[in-house]
């Protein structure tokens, strides 16, 4: 018989205390599309990672092509032909499409000859992009193709992929499975790591589930339903999101005819951008990042300052305030960024929690009363089930998806009159997404006035009571999510209904 393309036996990789993976064994074959499933912090990126060379397994043994190998570094796999296309793009924004391909090839060749064999290979396959385009023009779903433009080049044997439709509309996702089965008719075989099991079912031929750094079993993904799927990953069932009976309240947030700069010189300016949030209702606001997102949040949050009357909560203008005070008005936000901007990384858990629940009366007279900190982040860990060492683990120490619940779980926490959330369960496993979709639901019920911000249209759909989609810094009309679907959103968000409105006029 046929060796496979891609052997691993007992792969097993620790850091310091933590066990990320434990005897994994794996085996890919040649032209088939393979799926890796787990929760946050089953050890799937550092599988990924030892395939490609970047992390250096303790002990097991990698055979590629029937014979054993060791991937000193991802120049060793490529060599071998492995690719890998990340989850966060490593593109320089300054510079074109062709040179960052030379940047990261490293091949003797000349620009125009490059340019020629970029637009050769991304026609084949139907990733057209533009060579001379410069990277801070291209929108998000250009931006992957170009990622995955540039492993093609290298002729891969397997193509590894993280998340790769986190960022994509409906129709761009389409796209990209079939660019992928026709890498899989021609002999290619890919590793797809995905959160979304749909897409799983749809598209790949097995999948390999990864529990706590050990294999629990595979599965052809076509034959199980996604509820099956997520039960093999967590080791039990959970509970799906149940919508609570809608209780419209007062205004708690307007936002009138917000005009913004851009925010730096490859953001995107807002341009006349109005909605509202009343009391017990969750709006959504689609969108492919890089369309005016972050400049809203800006403005929302107050780190960028606008009329006073342009934002208003409730009856009161705040357009002229900061964080500090809109925050102590009762707004709560939860980030897109997890480390860096929602928690400091070195920082332990109850200090991350001072940080935005100072107000709860954790500081005293001035001065931090540690012990009611440490309570707080001791009631957030517990309430949403967050796997972590205790209040004192410093934040860094948490998978992305236990560092998300205890940022939602702190901001919810402090009670606030307005949530704002960015991209709530990006990259959280199945589990924690149901979870915090649910906490969010209940919190509206509650009469909080919730605004979500996120590219995922299932998450729209599913949580929200109205939707707006954002495109080149421009706000579409609402719709009820019972009178739209996600194909015409997806239209939407790739600038369809802007496009719609030009003829129009």
């Amino acid at each position: 018989m046929t060796p496979p393309l891609l052997r691993l036996a007992g792969i097993t990789k620790s850091y310091a205390t933590v066990q990320a993976l434990a005897g994994v064994d794996l085996e890919v074959r040649a032209g088939e599309i393979h799926a890796v499933l787990g929760e946050n912090g089953a050890g799937k990126s550092t599988l990924m990672k030892s395939i490609f060379g970047a992390v250096q397994p303790d002990a097991g043994m990698i055979e590629w092509q029937g014979r054993p190998i060791t991937i000193e570094s991802p120049v060793a796999a490529r060599a071998c032909g492995i690719a890998m296309v990340f989850q966060h793009f490593a593109l320089f924004e300054s510079m074109t499409v062709v040179e960052n391909v030379a940047l990261a090839l490293g091949e003797r060749t000349t620009l125009g000859d490059l340019a020629r064999r970029l637009s050769d290979v991304s026609m084949r396959y139907g990733l057209p992009i533009n060579p001379a385009q410069p990277v801070h023009r291209l929108s998000v779903g250009e931006r992957q193709r170009v990622e995955i433009v540039r492993c093609l080049l290298q002729s891969p044997r397997l193509l590894i992929m993280d998340e790769p439709t986190s960022v994509l509309t409906p129709q761009a996702i389409d796209q990209l499975f079939e660019t992928l089965r026709r890498l899989a008719a021609e002999g290619t075989s890919v590793l797809y790591v995905s959160h979304k099991l749909e897409e799983i079912r749809r598209l790949c031929d097995r999948a390999t589930i990864i529990r706590q750094g050990r294999v629990v079993g595979t599965a052809d993904p076509r034959q199980e339903s996604a509820a099956r799927l997520a039960e093999l990953m967590i080791g039990h069932s959970f509970p799906q999101t149940e919508r609570r009976a809608k209780r419209e309240g007062v205004l708690a947030l307007e936002v009138a005819g917000l005009d913004v700069q851009a925010d730096g010189p490859f953001g995107t300016a807002l341009r006349g951008i109005s909605f509202r949030v009343r009391a017990g209702e969750v709006l959504g606001i689609a969108g492919i990042s890089g369309n005016g997102q972050s400049e809203l949040l800006s403005a929302l949050l107050g780190s960028t300052l606008s009329p006073m009357h342009a934002v208003m909560l409730g009856d009161r203008p705040v357009g002229t305030l900061g964080v500090a005070e809109r925050r102590a008005l009762g707004v709560a936000f939860v980030p897109e960024e997890r480390l860096g901007v929602g928690a400091v990384p070195e920082m332990s858990l109850a200090q991350n929690a001072l940080l935005t629940g100072y107000g709860r009366g954790l500081v005293r007279r001035g001065v931090v009363a540690l012990d009611r900190a440490w309570a707080y982040a001791e009631r957030c860990i517990a309430d949403y089930g967050v796997v972590a060492a205790g209040p004192g683990a410093p934040a860094a120490s948490l998978s992305g998806g236990n560092l998300q619940k205890f940022i939602v779980a702190r901001e919810i926490a402090q009670a606030p009159r307005v949530l704002i959330l960015a991209q709530p369960t990006w990259g959280v496993d199945v589990a924690a997404t149901a979870l915090i979709r649910q906490r969010v639901i209940d919190l509206a019920a509650s009469g909080v006035a919730v605004l979500v911000i996120s590219e995922d249209l299932a998450e729209i759909l599913e949580i929200c009571d109205r939707v707006a989609v954002l495109a080149s810094g421009r706000l579409s009309p609402e719709r009820d999510v019972h009178a739209t679907s996600a194909a015409e959103i997806g239209r939407w968000m790739a600038g369809g209904f802007f496009d719609a409105q030009a003829v129009a006029a």
